[in-house]
């Protein structure tokens, strides 16, 4: 547990952050659960639809660093691969 103020306040911020880490973080599955039940349905109109709204989230999500750029371009990558297959 901390101590100081200093140490206090640091351990207000992390849980604050944390918390709005994960909510955005369940908003960019929750983007791609649609991309992939749309590619499940066979729905390819709807699968490309959800992809280009989920792209720029899963970019997003990479500019401020909640997931790496590398695992944003797998998972742009598989989804657009899976779409295209259909």
């Amino acid at each position: 547990m901390a101590n100081t103020a200093q140490a206090k306040k640091r351990a207000r911020q992390a849980e604050k952050r944390r918390q709005h880490n994960a909510s955005l973080r369940s908003m960019m599955r929750t983007s791609i659960k649609k991309v992939i039940h749309a590619i499940e349905a066979k729905q390819k109109d709807k699968a490309s639809e959800a992809y280009k709204a989920a792209v720029p989230l899963i970019d997003q999500m990479a500019n401020k660093n909640i997931i790496t750029a590398n695992k944003a371009a797998r998972h742009k990558s598989r989804l657009n691969t899976r779409i295209r297959a259909l």
